[in-house]
């Protein structure tokens, strides 16, 4: 039997915590007593290790920043002492450029479960922005830090991207000399780069992550049925298809940790450069303005929007190839903003849309990847071509959208989760 005096304690511990901060309030909203739907499936698990991966880059890239020095002469430097010279330095770095990567991964298969389940429709479209915006704030945390290393492709990737907004009218080469800090790249671009990588953007993320958490738990999860579960309640006012989050969710999500880390583990090991494509070979050579990369391309993980910008190679309207491509590119991203009111379909789930909404979905999967491998390519006439198609793909299931999704016929959602 347990201490009862020890018992007693414990509680009036809690009771005092209590009484100066909601703990058990918020341990009962948020795990204990916040129900999800008992028919989660192996997409669910992505959330999670997107939370994990977080943890992951920011106590690794604190580590980091003990030993970094964010400048022109001495960058380069300390991110070799960082591998040779710290005690498991190289693990931390490799920790932290794996990390990167696999934010991208589940981040990309986080936001295809919510595409194939409807998560982003009424009443979960704010849910949706916030994490769109999380993405758009990955996505400059990702560029800022690829700078620091302080190695040719990323002094010549940093180059090209920040040479971009060198093609928007009028604004276009103060914008980008504004953004360098400097009339080409040089040691206070790093220092600004650096200075939004450690502190302003983390900062930025860790705050929309718990925006995006509180809408999810204020208007419920999703589920692979579409149904919502707060409609069907018991006598207590507990959903009839859901369970407590934890133990049930929190253990499931441990499993799928465990698994996680493991094919974390065998690349961080064995392949913590995973060919050039997390670590690019120019990137073990200190930065030269002097002397250009055969390839200039950025990590995997921008390939597919780099790939929509250069298959624009035609100039309309009087306006050049360039500032089309940058349009392009951003309406890549801008438009998965807008989805909530794009999709016009009675039902959420892909189980019960009819087969317009399957093949569109199908279909922007392959272009989004066919542009990834395209970005990473040298670019060509016939790659040039392909990527064009793929890019009519993806702005394609958009636009028609509206139209497939009202127009086709789809099955009748269960008025409770199937499993």
């Amino acid at each position: 039997m347990g201490n009862p005096n020890r018992a007693k304690a414990e509680k009036g511990f809690m009771r005092w915590i209590d009484d100066r901060f909601p703990a058990t309030q918020m341990w009962e909203e948020h795990l204990s007593k916040y129900y999800a739907p008992k028919n989660f499936n192996f997409w669910y698990f992505f959330g999670s290790l997107a939370l994990l991966v977080l943890v992951n880059q920011i106590l690794t890239g604190i580590w980091l920043t003990m030993s970094y020095n964010p400048s022109a002469e001495g960058a380069f430097r300390s991110m070799e002492y960082i591998m040779r010279d710290v005690e498991y330095g190289w693990l931390i770095r490799y920790m932290h450029t794996t990390g990167a990567s696999a934010f991208f991964v589940v981040v990309y298969l986080h936001m295809l479960r919510g595409m194939m389940y409807g998560s982003y429709q009424k009443p979960r479209e704010l849910i949706w922005i916030f994490g769109m915006t999380i993405y758009l704030a990955l996505m400059a945390e990702a560029f800022m830090g690829y700078l620091l290393p302080w190695g040719q492709m990323s002094y010549w990737g940093a180059q090209v991207i920040i040479s971009l907004f060198g093609a928007i009218p009028l604004i276009g080469p103060d914008l980008a000399q504004w953004v360098r800090g400097d009339f080409l790249i040089s040691g206070i671009t790093l220092n600004r780069f650096f200075a939004l990588h450690v502190v302003a953007l983390p900062i930025v993320i860790l705050g929309l992550v718990v925006l995006h958490i509180i809408a999810l738990h204020e208007v419920g999860s999703n589920n692979p049925d579409g149904v919502e579960i707060k409609k069907d309640l018991d006598e207590n006012g507990v959903p009839k298809d859901g369970i407590p989050f934890h133990p049930y969710y929190t253990v499931k999500d441990i499993a799928g940790v465990a698994v996680f880390l493991f094919v974390f583990c065998i690349i961080l090991f064995y392949f913590p450069e995973m060919g050039g494509y997390f670590i690019e070979a120019p990137n073990f050579e200190p930065a030269n303005p002097l002397k250009t990369p055969d390839h200039i391309a950025p990590v995997w993980y921008f390939t597919p929007f780099y790939a929509i910008l250069r298959a624009i190679n035609f100039s309309l309207f009087g306006l050049d190839a360039k500032f089309l491509g940058v349009v392009a590119m951003g309406a890549a991203i801008a438009i998965l903003f807008v989805l909530p009111w794009l999709d016009r379909s009675p039902v959420k789930s892909i189980r019960y849309k009819g087969w317009m909404s399957k093949l569109a979905l199908v279909l922007f999967c392959i272009s989004f990847v066919v542009l990834g491998v395209l970005g990473v390519l040298p670019s060509t006439d016939g790659r040039t071509l392909v990527a064009q198609l793929a890019t009519a793909v993806y702005f394609l299931y958009f636009i028609l959208m509206p139209f497939y999704t009202r127009i086709e016929k789809c099955k009748t959602p269960p008025e409770r989760v199937t499993g």
